[in-house]
């Protein structure tokens, strides 16, 4: 079963949670602050972190950039579940490579949903894929390695980027709403999911693929219906 590692330093949060998720059938195990996290991930890799912000030694936010510096858990999904509710701490925990965010407190069953569309997603998105490059105007997206080439320089992208990217590139040309985005992209149900998530996302990705990320010429949005990739179509 999915391995989850759950990082908090509540212990009724972690009672409560990681009971919750091993009567779902999840293989949890819980560490109380940053520093104990990674060295249980140094031993063994979990298939998602569910990661609070506030923590002695090493916070959520520093162990997220972490992982995303580290070759070998760069690709562990990241769920930040936190008391930390301002959009300056929203945007700085996607900035960080976290690839969703839910404020305490919160309602069991849509935890239970995002880690399940994160699982859905972390686990067929890369491996799914009948062909292994996508190509669309200056873009190149090798599905195999996870390398993403912009106009000749390489660039990197978090998770939730690269399977946004992906998504876009299969789809060139076509306008793809906020909705359609978050159940293709990432599996969400529907209604347990907000669209800032998408603008979240989108506004990291153009900050990587975009001469000028405010005046974008690759993603380009669609005033009242969403986004589109401009370019040829993917080969």
């Amino acid at each position: 079963m999915p391995h989850i590692l759950l990082v908090d330093d509540e212990e009724d949060l972690l009672w409560v949670v990681g009971r919750a998720l091993h009567d779902e059938g999840y293989t949890v195990r819980m560490a109380h602050d940053g520093t104990e996290a990674l060295e249980m991930m140094q031993r063994q890799q979990p298939d998602l972190v569910i990661l609070d912000v506030a923590m002695p030694y090493t916070d959520g936010f520093t162990l997220c950039q972490t992982l995303r510096a580290r070759v070998d858990l760069v690709d562990i999904p990241v769920l930040f579940l936190t008391g930390r509710n301002t959009i300056e701490d929203r945007i700085r925990g996607f900035d960080e490579g976290g690839d969703d965010y839910l404020v305490k407190p919160f309602d069991l069953r849509e935890l239970k949903a995002r880690i399940k569309a994160l699982l859905r997603r972390s686990g067929v998105s890369r491996v799914s894929a009948s062909i292994n490059m996508l190509r669309v105007g200056s873009l190149s997206l090798d599905l195999h390695t996870c390398e993403v080439d912009v106009a000749g320089a390489a660039v990197q992208l978090t998770p939730a980027e690269f399977d946004l990217l992906s998504y876009l590139m299969r789809h060139p040309n076509e306008i793809c709403s906020s909705e359609r985005l978050l159940r293709g992209v990432w599996n969400y149900a529907p209604d347990t999911a907000e669209s800032g998530l998408v603008r979240w996302h989108v506004m990291n990705l153009r900050a990587k693929i975009e001469p000028d990320p405010r005046r974008p010429i690759r993603l380009c949005t669609v005033a009242r219906h969403g986004y589109i990739l401009r370019g040829e179509r993917a080969v």
